[in-house]
């Protein structure tokens, strides 16, 4: 099929807006895409959850990533109607790639997309896959799924393209128009397309990869990359702590050395970096090779949960606390700080391990949903307000809620006090924090101050 049935006329028929760009799937990374796109040119924006689309449209950002004024005031067409794709012809597939419990992609969502989309996709179209998979997917899973719901002929009637996000959930500084967008296609002309329609948007410029097979691998060893190198810092902090060594010191006076990675230890969790190389040692075992490296780093980084746990366990029978019965508070349950995203948030498993040595575990987070959270976990979050006499505190998350603490607002809640965390006069005298534990999982607190003032304290 030459381009001149839909690569370069549907750019300019799209710019001119006598076209339409869809967005499948309206999440943290979809729903600012689509904002982003529709400041140019006609946008719709697709999900199959109506409560979802229903919020969008009263202006509700649940995902915190654009704000509820801007999203107000957005030109973009919020619908849970499919039908309402047959009115774009540039799709973007943005939907989310999980894993299943035994770690292997679930590749549902974007199947269910791609069916969705297939339905509906008209002669002249062009379908640009941006979920994270492993290499192959969009030519060898999506594209026989198009063609068969659509009855239309890839190459012929419709193209493919592939262009990773990079979205960093909470990052207002890294924000999709700021970030270079690799993008490929599936021949040279649809490359031009999809780079050219990218480019509506993306300030930072656009990569052309050379093939959307490199363009999906390119993607996946992202998260990789940065899952290994944590996983060797929370290494360190296990050797380092069984040394008596303070982790954040040694990494400090190493990075200052030019060319020492700055990573740091702590929960891998979320939709990318705890998920993406699932996908990528799922594809290498189905061609015979079983990873070693990247699956080692995995195996450190899930265990992590179990690790913090345990040690605050231990510091639990330093203090002389009994464990079955203790009553530990934990701030912060989303998978990253200043976001609402709680999916595959490894704080779940430092719950769940507490749980499982008797302990009563009140949960708090100021920004995740209580719904959800309890949807997706069984667990129901606590206010605030009815975090009281507790025999540890582990601070999980850093968000800046938590950030703005002092050490004397913290107290607070090991006592029978019962007012939200605010400055107050409050005296840390040694009787009153006398072997309460606290557990920095990030460091948001000093931790010589920590110990100064009496606290049983243990970070990564």
């Amino acid at each position: 099929m030459s381009i001149g049935g839909i690569g370069r006329s549907l750019y300019e028929s799209i710019i001119n807006k006598k076209e339409k760009i869809s967005v499948v799937g309206l999440g943290y990374v979809g729903m600012p895409l689509a904002v982003a796109f529709a400041e140019n040119v006609d946008v719709i924006g697709f999900d199959v959850k109506q409560d979802k689309i229903k919020q969008y449209k009263l202006g509700n950002d649940i995902t915190n990533e654009v704000g509820d004024e801007r999203l107000k005031a957005t030109k973009v067409h919020f619908t849970f109607n499919e039908e309402d794709l047959q009115n774009a012809k540039f799709h973007i597939v943005a939907v989310p790639t999980p894993v299943n419990d035994d770690k292997s992609p679930n590749l549902t969502p974007v199947i269910s997309a791609s069916q969705i989309v297939g339905r509906n996709l008209t002669k002249g179209s062009i379908v640009v896959f941006e979920s994270t998979v492993y290499p192959g997917v969009t030519e060898e899973v999506c594209m026989p799924i198009l063609e068969k719901e659509s009855g239309l002929k890839c190459g012929v009637d419709f193209k493919i393209g592939y262009s990773p996000e990079r979205i960093n959930p909470g990052d207002k500084v890294h924000t999709v128009d700021k970030i270079i967008k690799i993008v490929s296609g599936m021949d040279e002309e649809t490359l031009e397309e999809v780079a050219k329609v990218y480019e509506l948007i993306i300030e930072a410029g656009v990569y052309r990869a050379e093939s959307i097979k490199v363009a999906e691998a390119a993607k996946v060893i992202e998260n990789s990359q940065r899952d290994i190198n944590i996983a060797f810092v929370n290494e360190l902090s296990m050797i380092f702590d069984k040394m008596g060594i303070d982790t954040r010191a040694v990494l400090d006076a190493a990075g200052t050395k030019w060319n020492f990675l700055k990573f740091k230890p702590g929960l891998v969790g979320g939709h990318c970096i705890g998920v993406d190389p699932y996908y990528l040692t799922y594809r290498a075992q189905q061609l015979g090779y079983e990873s070693q490296v990247i699956m080692a780093g995995r195996r450190l980084n899930d265990g992590m949960g179990k690790y913090i746990a345990e040690n605050t366990v231990k510091s639990l029978i330093k203090a002389n606390k009994q464990i079955k019965g203790a009553k530990v508070a934990v701030l912060g349950v989303t998978f990253k700080e200043n976001c609402p995203d709680v999916r595959n948030s490894k704080v779940i498993d430092i719950i769940r391990e507490l749980k499982e040595y008797g302990i009563d575990v009140l949960a708090y987070d100021p920004i995740a949903d209580n719904e959800v959270v309890l949807h997706e976990y069984d667990i129901e979050l606590t206010d605030i307000k009815d975090i009281n006499n507790v025999d540890a505190v582990v601070v999980a998350v850093s968000h800046d809620k938590f950030k703005d603490l002092s050490l004397e607002n913290l107290i607070q809640i090991y006592r029978n006090y019962n007012y939200e965390l605010q400055e107050v006069a409050v005296s840390l005298n040694e009787d009153l924090i006398k072997e309460n534990v606290l557990i920095d999982v990030k460091g948001v607190f000093n931790k010589a101050e920590a110990k100064e003032k009496g606290f049983i304290y243990w970070r990564l």
